[in-house]
């Protein structure tokens, strides 16, 4: 009689640590593809980083402010002085660029492809984008 239990009670914790690692190896793997597409996303994206009280910065939101630039280009803002993960974002931005990471400095821009560093270039950018349409 005790074997008839046992065997049976074995098989089952047998199979209920298998579901239990099948299901943690699907989960992580879903976390890897999420996170795959949303760095892929990112790259193709325009992203513009500014920090709050940037000289700067205030040039280029006054410019896009005035001609309503955000509704015209479709591009992401982010701020790197008081958010860590815009300001590492920023920094890899800055190295698939070449550019040295001690002395980065707001307002960049990254077009998905290339950099641009300060208020006249990123204002002609936009110029350039607009013109294009």
């Amino acid at each position: 009689m005790k074997n008839k239990i046992i065997i049976p009670t074995i098989l089952f914790v047998i199979v209920l640590f298998f579901s239990i690692f099948v299901l943690l190896q699907e989960k992580n793997k879903n976390k890897i593809i999420e996170t795959t597409l949303t760095e892929n996303q990112s790259t193709n994206q325009i992203i513009l980083f500014y920090g709050d009280g940037c000289p700067h910065c205030a040039i280029v939101e006054e410019y896009l402010n005035q001609n309503n630039i955000e509704t015209k280009v479709p591009f992401i803002k982010k701020e790197v002085y008081y958010n860590k993960q815009n300001a590492n974002d920023l920094v890899e931005k800055a190295k698939l660029c070449g550019l040295s990471t001690n002395s980065i400095g707001v307002p960049f821009l990254w077009d998905g492809k290339k950099c641009l560093i300060g208020d006249r270039d990123i204002i002609e950018f936009f110029k350039s984008k607009i013109n294009n349409q």
